[in-house]
């Protein structure tokens, strides 16, 4: 049987690279930062990571995962259930609910798997799922495992979630669930006028802050400090993966007795290995940091605002954003792929996202900026940009 399925897969295969669709993984051999090392010798920029606070090779987060490694060990080995629950994991939960002003939290492997296991152990076909058609894929996965009827808006447009609410009324209980900040977009969903329409209609807000979290806001609380509803969301889930060190885990907070649900019954928690102490002690020396000091969020702000009047005055097209992602948009996919790789000749780190990643026709290069980033990295990437903007007739 193989043979034929190999012969399949080998078509398949040879379309999307015909389509200009595939996808390759450069490598990189030096630690995450405003300027990386690839295997083959060449020191580039890097403006492509989910790095936005540049924790992710912090010496306050090394020194604390080292000491987790010395006084907890490598690994757990087991579920949090059984044994795989130690004081460190319950004390970054308790910072992460204090961080963000809600009741309790659960750690899961992934924020994957936290959008992945929210919804199955809390609704049934009786209720309904309200979803923004731009919602990252983990939660569109984890509304699939749902039997929930499912309703969906176009992105941010809330005329038309008034209308999917009404429709839902039918139903027993109604979750209305968006991102904070879309991940190919990199603008903020209107959280605060979705809390107002489901306190009108009768629903739960969900909001995934996985792109937003350590971002937006002024001390990087997300959307619930961007718009001044603290304590309204129900449930946020997010990750340790971005802003908040870029490791691994991701994590939902909120009502209290939602999370406890969350522990009995949601799969990915109940059946996955407990995350290592040396990650859980770097979250919370990372949590206690964001407490002391608001110099990393304000960096970043002044950078992104930097980086992006400057590269709109060069003539390029920028999707509007309130967050740190910077969608240059180009809409052919292979052009997105050969600007990228010329940028990576002139020591610029980026990648062309296109179709599945984003709608046919939408391709664009994402810049996700940092605060590990100077001025100095900023100005050449502007200069690259405009450079081969110019060269392959992308800006005149």
């Amino acid at each position: 049987m193989y043979g034929k399925f190999k012969e399949h897969l080998t078509r398949e295969l040879e379309n999307i690279r015909k389509e200009g669709l595939y996808k390759d993984e450069r490598i990189i051999v030096s630690p995450q930062g405003a300027e990386i090392e690839l295997d083959n010798g060449d020191k580039v920029l890097n403006f492509c990571a989910n790095n936005y606070l540049g924790l992710s090779n912090h010496p306050e987060l090394i020194k604390a995962a080292k000491e987790g490694l010395d006084t907890h060990g490598y690994g757990m080995s087991s579920v949090r259930f059984i044994c795989g629950t130690t004081d460190l994991h319950k004390t970054l939960e308790r910072k992460i609910a204090e961080f963000f002003g809600t009741e309790d939290t659960i750690l899961y492997a992934a924020a994957f798997d936290a959008n992945g296991g929210v919804f199955e152990p809390l609704l049934t076909e009786e209720d309904a799922i309200i979803s923004d058609s731009l919602n990252h894929a983990s939660i569109i996965d984890g509304v699939r495992l749902c039997k929930a009827q499912r309703y969906r808006y176009p992105n941010a447009d809330m005329e038309a979630l008034e209308e999917e609410l009404k429709k839902a009324q039918k139903n027993r209980f109604r979750v209305i669930v968006t991102d904070g900040v879309f991940s190919m977009d990199g603008n903020v969903a209107p959280v605060d006028k979705m809390v107002e329409l489901a306190e009108k209609y009768d629903a739960l807000v969900m909001v995934d802050e996985s792109h937003s979290a350590g971002v937006v806001g002024e001390t990087g609380r997300g959307v619930s400090e961007h718009f001044n509803i603290t304590g309204r969301i129900d449930m946020i889930t997010g990750t340790l993966g971005k802003s908040f060190g870029g490791a691994i885990g991701g994590f939902t907070t909120g009502r209290k007795e939602i999370i406890e649900m969350l522990r009995q019954r949601s799969r990915p928690y109940l059946f996955s290995n407990s995350l290592p102490p040396m990650v859980v002690n770097a979250g919370i020396r990372m949590f206690d940091m964001m407490s002391e000091t608001n110099a990393l969020q304000d960096k970043l702000h002044q950078n992104t605002a930097y980086f992006m009047d400057k590269m709109k005055a060069a003539g390029f097209d920028i999707k509007p954003t309130q967050s740190a992602i910077c969608a240059v948009m180009l809409y052919d996919a292979k052009l997105s792929q050969d600007m990228a790789a010329k940028l990576l000749d002139e020591g610029i780190y980026v990648i062309g996202f296109y179709y599945p990643v984003v709608p046919k026709g939408q391709a664009r290069i994402r810049v996700q900026l940092s605060a590990a980033h100077e001025q100095h990295h900023l100005d050449k990437a502007i200069a690259a940009f405009t450079k081969v903007g110019k060269e392959m007739g992308v800006i005149s």
